[in-house]
């Protein structure tokens, strides 16, 4: 396992637009959430121990977000055949184990995942109701073994700024967690050698 940070994509840069199917074949995308007030897309796998640290809270929180108008996807992107505890048959037991009520979608190309610089799992992105990044990085202060308690603060904070209308935080850290599991020849130059 490799930890890196998030790449911290410039913030005001515009959805990268996306459409992707769930594991059933279902798609969903970024135009599913056109006149939301804010989008969060979260780049995510099965076996990640940062993303397991997280995933059921964020589940919870997500689940308040999106009563609140909130649109929200999550991503796999990682290499299925060199994991395949992250393979597509896997996600919805995954998904459905942490409450994850949002679409869990598969970015089997991996151009998703460059399109939005994505370099670990979690790595989040936030957009506004304009779709332009307000926030990205992490859920909040807590890793793996860190004794940190799970709040989802970071996040949390962006989120309720958006939703009513106010800016994101301007102090804004790097998430941290396994590095995307690139395939053979996709390694983008931003992924750390």
């Amino acid at each position: 396992m490799v930890s890196v940070k998030s790449t911290m994509l410039p913030l005001g840069t515009p959805v990268p637009e996306l459409e992707l199917p769930d594991a059933a074949g279902v798609r969903h995308g970024t135009a599913d959430s056109a006149g939301a007030p804010g989008l969060l897309v979260a780049f995510v796998c099965n076996h990640c121990p940062y993303v397991i640290h997280v995933a059921k809270d964020l589940g919870r929180l997500a689940e308040d977000w999106m009563a609140r108008g909130l649109a929200v996807l999550a991503i796999n992107s990682n290499d299925t055949e060199a994991y395949p505890a992250d393979a597509p048959d896997l996600m919805p037991g995954f998904a459905e184990t942490n409450g994850w009520t949002f679409p869990y979608l598969v970015d089997e190309s991996q151009d998703v995942a460059l399109a939005y610089r994505a370099a670990c799992t979690p790595d989040f992105f936030l957009f506004d109701g304009d779709r332009r990044l307000a926030y990205r990085g992490r859920l909040d202060g807590s890793r793996p073994n860190s004794g940190v308690p799970v709040t989802g603060d970071d996040l949390a904070a962006a989120v309720d700024a958006v939703l009513t209308g106010r800016p994101a935080p301007t102090t804004q850290l790097p998430s941290m967690g396994c590095n995307l599991k690139w395939k053979p020849g996709n390694a983008p130059d931003y992924f750390p050698a």
